[in-house]
């Protein structure tokens, strides 16, 4: 098939294919007299496992170690275990910060609703956002 019609059956423009053959993701495929590429059923196969690789929140660097064992005849899946592991382990340390960072932003919105704008010194530029007492940052 060529490239339109590969796009066209994973669902992606054909400059994604060509961005993933770029990157190693996608084998090079045949060449056809005229020159365009050809490409057989496996590389739709390729292209849904690594748009479900993005999905989970893989970086294309993790699908292509994943790729690359299942190339070299191993079998990923100890490896993709881990780093979906690894995933969730970020996701639930960046929930933890994203929460206290509501936190804050809900303490700065109260100060807002109690602080009169024409206090503010020129000195603080916004003393919504200014802590008294504290040092200038580095």
């Amino acid at each position: 098939m060529l490239i339109g019609e590969l796009a066209d059956r994973v669902g992606v423009p054909s400059q994604t294919i060509r961005f993933y053959e770029r990157r190693g993701l996608l084998p090079a495929p045949a060449r056809a007299a005229n020159g365009y590429r050809s490409y057989d059923a496996s590389a739709a196969a390729r292209v849904r496992f690594i748009r479900a690789g993005q999905s989970a929140g893989l970086s294309l660097v993790q699908i292509h170690s994943i790729l690359d064992l299942r190339d070299h005849g191993q079998a990923p899946c100890a490896h993709v275990a881990q780093l979906i592991e690894e995933r969730a382990a970020d996701v639930r340390r960046r929930i933890a910060e994203l929460t206290a960072l509501q936190h804050e932003l809900d303490q700065l919105r109260e100060r807002s609703r109690r602080l009169d704008p024409g206090d503010c010194s020129d000195a603080d530029i916004c003393h919504i956002l200014s802590v008294a007492g504290s040092p200038a940052p580095a």
